[in-house]
Formats: C-alpha cells, sequence, structure tokens
C-alpha cells in the first residue's frame, strides 16, 4: 500500500505549523547554507516545494535540481514555488521507480524515511546512495529515534502523527527507524542541529565510500 499525500497536500504547510510553528522549517534551512554553487540535487518527498525557495535565496541559478515527489498534488503546488533561474525537473514518482545514472552532488530527505518500515527503509537507502556520488552531501532531517525520545510528551506526539497520517495518508510505517545505524558505514557527520525540544535533528553527511 503506497502512502498517499493528495488529501492533505493543501493542508499540509498549515498543518505543520499549526503544530510545530517553524520548527520544520527551521531545521531543513539550517543545512542550506552548504549547498555549493552550480550544485546538482536530488530532493526526495519535498511535500508542496516551499525548500525550493529557500534554496534560491542562496543560489538565484546555476543549481540542477531533480524534485521526486509520489503525490501530484504536492507537485502542483511546488510547481508554483519561485526558482529563479535555477534549474528544476519535477518528476511524480515513488523514489524506487526513479531511474537515472546521473550522479548527485547533495541528496535532501526531508522528513522522509519516517514513512516506512524498517525492510523498506534498507532497500530507499541503498537505492539513494548509489545515486550520490563520493564526496557527495546527504542533508537528513527527520524526527528523533526512540532512543532519543526522553520525554512523554515526544512519544505521544509521534504515536498521535502516525495515528493521523496513517488514516488519511496510508504512511505504512508506527515507528521510527534509527538512521544512525545506515549512515555510519559509508558517511561522516558533517553538521548537526536540534529542534523543536531536540524532537527533531537535521544533520548533513559527507559521503566516504562508493
Amino acid at each position: 500500500m503506497d502512502t498517499d499525500f493528495d488529501g492533505v497536500a493543501r493542508p499540509y504547510d498549515f498543518i505543520s505549523r499549526l503544530v510545530f510553528g517553524d520548527a520544520l522549517v527551521r531545521a531543513q534551512v539550517s543545512l542550506l547554507s552548504q549547498i555549493l554553487p552550480d550544485s546538482s540535487i536530488l530532493i526526495v518527498g519535498g511535500g508542496t516545494g516551499w525548500i525550493l525557495e529557500e534554496i534560491t535565496k542562496i543560489h538565484e541559478s546555476g543549481l540542477e535540481i531533480i524534485y521526486v515527489e509520489s503525490s501530484p498534488k504536492m507537485i502542483e503546488l511546488s510547481k508554483k514555488r519561485s526558482c529563479k533561474n535555477n534549474t528544476v525537473n519535477f518528476i511524480t514518482a515513488r523514489i524506487e521507480d526513479y531511474q537515472t545514472e546521473k550522479l548527485f552532488d547533495i541528496i535532501i530527505t526531508p522528513f522522509f524515511f519516517d514513512l516506512f518500515k524498517k525492510d523498506k527503509i534498507k532497500f530507499l537507502f541503498s537505492g539513494l546512495n548509489e545515486k550520490l556520488r563520493k564526496d557527495g552531501l546527504w542533508f537528513y532531517t527527520d524526527f528523533i529515534p526512540s532512543k532519543y525520545q526522553t520525554k512523554i510528551w515526544q512519544k505521544l506526539l509521534l504515536k498521535t502523527m502516525y495515528l493521523f497520517f496513517g488514516i488519511l495518508s496510508k504512511v505504512e510505517a508506527f515507528e521510527l527507524v534509527n538512521m544512525d545505524f545506515y549512515f555510519a558505514e559509508k558517511y561522516r557527520e558533517v553538521s548537526k542541529g536540534w529542534f523543536y525540544g531536540k524532537f527533531i535533528r537535521s544533520i548533513s553527511y559527507r559521503k566516504i565510500m562508493l
């Protein structure tokens, strides 16, 4: 069963800000200053596309961005964003169905892996890893896994979110998978930031192995 965010596409940003304020935005934006001129970027599950405008504030031209999102409604909203003179190719597809021989300088996965169970995450991570060049950057932003959840409100909020999106968007997962294990072997941590009472973390990783 595939996730389906079409039904919450338009109110998605409003809902997220209602719950988290600007924390989700700040968490993702905190990594964008590491984007170098003329980079090739793969964005996976970018939602309504506001991140494109934040990237454009840093580089108004010269970037090549592939924007892969499975929800047609999210793609529709994303296409309305201002990207100035950057090249953006919008692809409506699941990331596992996106095939390319291109190696990217940067991969961005904002709140993406929290949608899937462990067996599928291994497959998705492997496929994305193959699309990033050596020394490339991976911008990872997501909610913290259970090993870091020290407060009751964090556990309750996470369960509520999974219940909400499980019903409305058919999200298959019901708990967070600790992604540290997947990055440990082939990546080194460049920077890390914590947000919303340390419930959200943003990490930039540099690929050190092919």
